[in-house]
């Protein structure tokens, strides 16, 4: 087999393109998915049976169907009920909300984690319920649950191959059409593979730098 990694990588700049928009997609999804996952997360650790059995539908809806069902339900699905989103938007979207679904569970085990002993320190200061949610109860369920929450932001930001059936111009969409356009299918899958692994790998070790040094230091 004659290999031609030059013939792909003459090709940059829509490589580039197509890594740029997967960073976009996963940081937009990423800031979008996680504050709906604490509060998801917050709601099925409230006392309210009906909360929780409400935010439990949704919660088990995403994590009990493939993501790209959700895709194509936000972006075929959604017109038919006059909302219609670019395949950037539906793509935000849809990678937001299966990020929520699973990290609300994962929050919801780092909220029911702390000792309920704090939060009567906490009713003692006289703090009200979001005082005590935000300063009290948050940041150290968030630390005990980072490691977690990172793992599902890679797997949400890898899903987002999966945008390109929708036309979204990442990653993958820019090697398939690297692919068809050079007849190096294998040498364009082959470095895109290797795009995503250090994306994976940069991710992870940003997100532990972020765990350790910002928002959850004992």
């Amino acid at each position: 087999m004659n290999l031609d990694f030059v013939a792909v990588l003459r090709q940059w700049p829509l490589l580039a393109s197509g890594l740029a928009w997967t960073v976009a997609l996963t940081l937009l999804s990423t800031v979008f998915g996680m504050v709906a996952g604490i509060l998801l997360g917050w709601a099925r650790a409230a006392r309210s049976p009906a909360l929780r059995a409400l935010t439990g539908v949704y919660v088990e809806a995403i994590r009990n169907t493939p993501f790209i069902v959700q895709l194509f339900f936000v972006f075929f699905g959604l017109p038919s009920l006059g909302l219609r989103l670019s395949p950037a938007q539906a793509s935000v979207l849809a990678m937001a909300a299966n990020l929520a679904g699973y990290s609300a569970e994962i929050v919801r085990a780092g909220i029911q984690s702390i000792p309920r002993g704090q939060l009567e320190a906490a009713a003692s200061l006289a703090l009200s319920t979001r005082q005590s949610f935000v300063h009290v109860v948050l940041p150290p369920a968030l630390r005990r649950v980072w490691p977690a929450l990172t793992g599902q932001i890679i797997i949400v930001m890898l899903g987002s191959a999966v945008c390109s059936q929708i036309s979204t111009p990442e990653l993958s969409y820019a090697t398939y059409l690297i692919a068809s356009r050079s007849f190096r299918s294998f040498e364009a899958y082959a470095i895109a593979a290797v795009a995503y692994l250090l994306l994976a790998i940069a991710v992870r070790q940003l997100l532990a730098r972020i765990g350790k040094t910002l928002a959850f230091r004992s």
